[in-house]
């Protein structure tokens, strides 16, 4: 495994990131900058790209002008290739509370190579931390994001769908919702008979695996909550690979003291089948566990990411990181086969 620095500016902080590559091989990184997790005031979505498979970056460039203020601040930004090679880019708009299901997901519209953005527009969407804008096999698109629920006093996370690119949207649907779990950061895979899997966060702070909710009617209904097991796992990020498994990254969150004080400090990626996926019991699903960093600052933060498989056979991954430097700051990483198995028992 290799790492690079996909973009470092020590007076900012620099963090969530997500990753696309373009038709012509292009790699695109969003992220957001602000001055630290916890104040998010001076927020703006920036954009590097590279031509040379991660290797070096471009400076960074603003998608975004400065939000005006803390209570008005761009959040998690997402990427996506559509079909026709076109992306997007969806992030939420937060004025004041979070939690109250007033934050908007803005969409914004660019070319296949990702030379201009047009936007934003304001989708019917509300909650924070959307998914990636997820085409399913029929040409569906799906967004969800999350919020408060007051009926269950816990996190809810929730879906909307277009079937004319945008234009026009969903009802909202809920995805997950259980009173014993706080649902939320979901992340939607496709497999190819157009099962859909939503990878869930679980955001007690108490160590509990990640969950999932499954749909077999094109995202219209949702059946769970089934639990992975990835304990500790924060904010999923699905990758399907050439050999049918799914890559997971995660940010790992062992619960206790460390919720309040250290936070969380490890980073790390799994493997998965399509059937293991599918299944609902926690016994009958194998993955394979790959530590990929660790922060070693006394004000750790990480874990968010995006990841794509590159035609050298490669598996490129963003986060975001504290470490050695006095903010967080972007970082890539390059996987193999051998990363995960060695050659006699590698199945990619």
């Amino acid at each position: 495994m290799k790492k690079f620095i996909v973009s470092r500016d020590d007076q900012v902080y620099e963090a969530w990131p997500d990753l696309v590559q373009t038709i012509d091989g292009t790699l695109l990184c969003v992220f957001t900058e602000c001055r630290h997790h916890a104040d998010r005031t001076d927020s703006r979505l920036m954009l590097t790209r590279s031509t040379d498979c991660g290797r070096t970056w471009t400076p960074k460039i603003p998608l975004t002008e400065k939000a005006a203020d803390k209570d008005h601040r761009l959040d998690c930004a997402r990427i996506s290739r559509l079909p026709d090679h076109s992306l997007i880019i969806v992030c939420d708009y937060v004025v004041g509370d979070e939690n109250t299901g007033s934050a908007e997901v803005w969409l914004w519209r660019g070319d296949e190579k990702g030379t201009r953005f047009e936007g934003p527009e304001v989708t019917p969407v509300k909650g924070i931390v959307p998914t990636k804008l997820t085409v399913t096999q029929t040409g569906r698109w799906l967004l969800g994001a999350h919020y408060y629920s007051q009926k269950v006093n816990k996190l809810v996370q929730y879906v909307w769908f277009s079937d004319d690119q945008g234009q026009t949207w969903s009802e909202r649907i809920t995805a997950a919702e259980d009173a014993r779990y706080n649902l939320c950061e979901g992340d939607i895979a496709v497999l190819p008979d157009n099962t859909l899997i939503m990878l869930l966060r679980e955001n007690s702070g108490l160590g509990y695996d990640g969950m999932k909710v499954i749909s077999h009617d094109n995202g219209e209904t949702w059946e769970g909550i089934y639990p992975l097991p990835l304990p500790g796992c924060h904010r999923p990020v699905s990758l399907l690979l050439p050999d049918g498994r799914c890559l997971i990254t995660y940010r790992f969150m062992q619960g206790g003291k460390g919720w309040l004080g250290w936070w969380t400090q490890n980073f790390f990626a799994a493997l998965i089948s399509q059937d293991d996926l599918k299944k609902t019991q926690r016994v009958e699903q194998g993955v394979r566990i790959l530590p990929i960093d660790y922060d070693r600052s006394p004000v750790s933060d990480l874990g968010y990411s995006g990841s794509v498989y590159l035609d050298n056979g490669e598996i490129y991954i963003v986060s975001y990181i504290v470490d050695d430097a006095p903010n967080a700051h972007i970082r890539g990483y390059s996987l193999n086969r051998s990363d995960f198995l060695i050659e006699e028992e590698n199945h990619f």
